[in-house]
């Protein structure tokens, strides 16, 4: 068992919601565990709906995680590049690229070891096999994939050195005044919000986000970005820093999110590295996909 300790220092804040923030977890996850007797609020167990006093002493007792394995499942991927070192794939907006809790399986990772069998990467664990680095879940586009640790540990490098080209598109809400600029401001852990990330001095790291406007459409403008580092949500967290959130963004935009995207739309539309190997310089770029294609059409109108 796993047992944390913390006396609340605010005032009328659900338990459910305080207990998700302080297990980086989801809501539902905490309410099963403060149902199955797993959270005592001074001692005693409480329900998911009651409201927190400054000075409540709030102890959460978690069961040992469950290993299990990660399984090969046959899913169609759209494999833009491979050679017996990397593949490049293009993921569509919906799939999470490595198993977590809550998504066991029917990710990248599944399908890619499916794919590959036993020649991937082990550098980064059983849970993530291959993967070099990573796109949101509702992002589409281009990643890397190491079939090895050479391969992986040669890639990595150039991400780390910010040699590594990521070029995305997006259409943001509002008109930005500029034609192109950058934007430099440090992310780190949001300090409530645990599941989210912000702009903040903070326990924080250097993020640089490159961008120029393709179009404008009055109330949203369609975007190029290229990433100079590569930080948790780093384009939908800048560019809602300087108020022009990704449209569909339901984290980081407006209350009023444009359901029909069914999450931001962003898409990872170029990679180019030197290969680990061969030393040559490769670059894929991919066609946007329809949903994306199709709110551009629409906001043209």
């Amino acid at each position: 068992m796993n047992k944390t300790e913390r006396i609340y220092e605010g005032d009328g804040v659900r338990l459910d919601v305080y207990a998700a923030s302080a297990l980086d977890a989801t809501r539902s996850y905490a309410a099963k565990l403060i149902e199955e007797g797993g959270v005592t609020v001074n001692g005693a167990v409480a329900a998911k709906n009651t409201k927190l006093k400054c000075g409540d002493r709030v102890e959460i007792t978690e069961p040992e995680p469950e290993e299990y394995e990660v399984k090969a499942q046959n899913i169609p991927l759209e494999i833009v590049y491979e050679d017996n070192d990397l593949l490049v794939v293009n993921k569509p907006k919906g799939m999470v690229v490595h198993p977590a809790a809550g998504n066991p399986d029917n990710t990248l990772v599944n399908a890619i070891m499916y794919h590959c069998g036993d020649s991937l990467s082990g550098i980064n664990g059983v849970m993530r096999p291959g993967i070099v680095h990573r796109i949101d879940k509702n992002t589409s586009g281009l990643l890397m994939i190491a079939k090895n640790d050479a391969a992986h540990n040669g890639l990595a490098e150039q991400i780390k050195e910010h040699s590594f080209t990521r070029e995305y598109e997006a259409v943001v809400y509002g008109n930005l005044r500029a034609d192109s600029g950058t934007i430099t401001a440090p992310i780190g852990r949001h300090p409530a919000k645990r599941k989210q990330m912000a702009v903040t001095e903070k326990n924080s790291k250097d993020a640089v986000t490159h961008y120029e406007v393709i179009n404008r459409f009055g109330n949203f403008t369609h975007l190029r970005l290229r990433l100079e580092t590569g930080r948790t949500h780093q384009i939908r967290v800048h560019m809602a820093y300087i108020g022009h959130a990704v449209a569909g963004d339901d984290v980081y935009g407006p209350k009023n999110v444009i359901k029909k995207l069914e999450g931001q739309c962003l898409h990872a539309k170029k990679v180019g590295f030197i290969h680990p190997v061969t030393k040559e310089y490769m670059e894929f770029d991919s066609e946007l996909p329809d949903y994306f294609k199709a709110f551009l059409k629409e906001i043209s109108k």
